[in-house]
C-alpha cells in the first residue's frame, strides 16, 4: 500500500544581485530576531523564574519594529521572522521536555544562513517560485521533478559557507512500498570496512575525508596567513570551506546509494545501537569514525525502511556481537581490536566483522521474533538493564548456527 509521506525536495538556484541582497537581509533580521528573542526569554526565566510564550515574544517583535534602532525589520518579509520565533518555540519546548540542550545562540559566521516562508509568503505557479519583496521568480535549476500537482506549504531559503544557494520546498510526497521480498541482513560498521554485511560481503571505507586532506590542509595554512578581517582571508575561507563542502557531498551521496541498494534488496535489516558520541573520545579514532558518518547511515536507514515498508532492527549496543561464537555460541572474554581474525576453542576459524555481522543478524531475527521494540528502551530504573538487552540475552540461547 502506498504511504503518504512529507518530503522535501532539495534545489540549487542562482538568485540575481537584488534578489541575493534582499535574502542576506532577511538572514541577517532572522538571526537578529532570534537571538533578541531568546536573550528576553533567557532574563525572565532565570531573573524571574517566568516562561515566555510565543504570543508575547510575538507581540515584542511589534514593538521592535516600531522603535528606530530595529525599524529596519519591517523592511523584510515579516513571515521568516515569526517563523524564527516559532522555531525557538519549538527548541524551548524540547527543552523543557528534556529532549534537547538549552537553545544556543545563532552565530552570524557559524550557524547556517536560512529563512523559512510560509504558504503566505511566495507564489507558485507555473512551476516558478517567486517569494514576497521580490518581483522575479528564483532561478532554481530543477534537477528533480516535483511530485504531480505538489503544492508546497513551505520553502526554506539557505545560503551555505562556500556561497551556494539552496532552496527546499516540503511536500506530500506518494511513496511506493518496495517489492516484498524473504531476505534479511545484519550490519557491521567498521573503520577499514566500512560496513561489513552478514553475507561475508565488505563495503570498502572510501575515507573522503583523507583523499582530500592534503588539500584541505594547503587550504588551511593559506588561511592562516590571511590578515583577520582583509577580502583575501575571505577567499581563503571560502576555499577551505570548498573542501569541505567536497567532501560532505561525496560521502552523502555514497551513503545513499548504499543505504538504499540495501533496504531495496532486504526486507529485514539489523544494525547494532553504537553510542557514536562516547566512541568520539578516542582521540586515535575520532576523525575515522567522523569520516565514517555512522549515524548519517543509520538515519538514512530509519527512514527508508520507514518508507518502503521494510523492518530496521536494533540490537544493544552491549551485545557481544564480535566475542561471540556464531558456531558454539561461546563468548570470548577478551578480542583487541587489532586481532581481526580469531579461532575459537571448538575450531572454528572466524573474520572478527563477519562473524560480528552474523550475529547482529542472528540476534535481531530473535529479537524480532520475540515480539519486541525495535528500538533499544530507556534503561529500567529498578534492573538498570533495557528491555531489549534481557530479550536479546533470552532469544540469543537458541540462535541458529550460521
Amino acid at each position: 500500500m502506498a504511504r503518504q509521506v512529507k518530503r522535501a525536495f532539495k534545489y540549487r538556484f542562482y538568485p540575481t544581485d537584488e534578489q541575493a541582497a534582499e535574502l542576506s537581509r532577511t538572514f541577517g533580521c532572522v538571526r537578529l530576531v532570534y537571538n533578541k528573542a531568546l536573550e528576553q526569554r533567557t532574563r525572565a526565566w532565570y531573573g524571574e523564574q517566568r516562561r515566555i510564550s510565543y504570543v508575547q515574544s510575538s507581540a515584542a517583535l511589534t514593538q521592535w519594529k516600531k522603535t528606530g534602532e530595529l525599524a529596519f525589520l519591517a523592511e523584510v518579509s515579516s513571515v521568516p521572522l515569526q517563523q524564527a520565533l516559532r522555531h525557538l518555540q519549538t527548541a524551548f519546548a524540547n527543552f523543557f521536555a528534556k529532549r534537547a540542550k538549552y537553545p544556543r545562540y545563532k552565530s552570524r559566521k557559524r550557524s547556517r544562513a536560512s529563512a523559512e516562508y510560509t504558504r503566505s509568503a511566495f507564489t507558485w505557479r507555473d512551476g516558478q517560485l517567486t517569494l514576497a519583496k521580490m518581483a522575479q521568480p528564483l532561478g532554481i535549476r530543477w534537477s528533480r521533478p516535483l511530485p504531480k500537482g505538489a503544492e508546497p506549504p513551505t520553502a526554506t531559503v539557505s545560503r551555505d559557507t562556500v556561497g551556494r544557494w539552496f532552496v527546499s520546498l516540503l511536500c506530500q510526497d506518494t511513496i511506493a512500498p518496495a517489492p516484498a521480498t524473504t531476505a534479511a541482513i545484519g550490519l557491521d560498521v567498521g573503520v577499514t570496512s566500512l560496513v561489513t554485511l552478514s553475507t561475508g560481503e565488505k563495503v570498502t571505507n572510501p575515507r573522503h575525508e583523507r583523499r582530500d586532506r592534503v588539500r584541505l590542509a594547503r587550504a588551511q595554512r593559506e588561511l592562516s596567513r590571511k590578515a583577520k578581517g582583509s577580502a583575501n582571508r575571505e577567499k581563503a575561507r571560502r576555499r577551505v570551506a570548498k573542501v569541505h563542502a567536497r567532501i560532505a557531498d561525496r560521502r552523502r551521496d555514497f551513503l545513499h546509494k548504499l543505504t538504499t541498494r540495501l533496504v531495496r534488496e532486504n526486507q529485514t535489516v539489523v544494525i547494532e545501537d553504537l553510542t557514536v558520541r562516547n566512541l568520539l573520545k578516542n582521540g586515535h579514532l575520532a576523525r575515522a569514525i567522523s569520516d565514517a558518518a555512522w549515524t548519517e547511515l543509520r538515519s538514512m536507514l530509519e527512514y527508508k525502511c520507514a518508507w518502503y515498508g521494510r523492518e530496521l532492527v536494533v540490537i544493544d549496543r552491549r551485545f557481544p556481537s564480535s566475542k561471540l561464537c556464531g558456531n558454539c555460541q561461546t563468548v570470548r572474554e577478551k578480542l583487541p581490536l587489532n586481532v581481526r581474525e580469531w579461532r575459537c576453542d571448538c575450531g572454528t576459524a572466524h573474520d572478527r566483522d563477519v562473524n560480528a555481522a552474523r550475529n547482529i543478524l542472528a540476534a535481531g531475527l530473535a529479537v524480532s521474533a520475540c515480539g519486541d521494540g525495535v528500538r533499544p528502551q530507556r534503561e529500567s530504573s529498578r534492573t538498570g538493564r533495557s528491555s531489549v538487552k534481557q530479550e536479546t540475552q533470552r532469544a540469543t540461547a537458541g540462535i541458529p548456527r550460521l
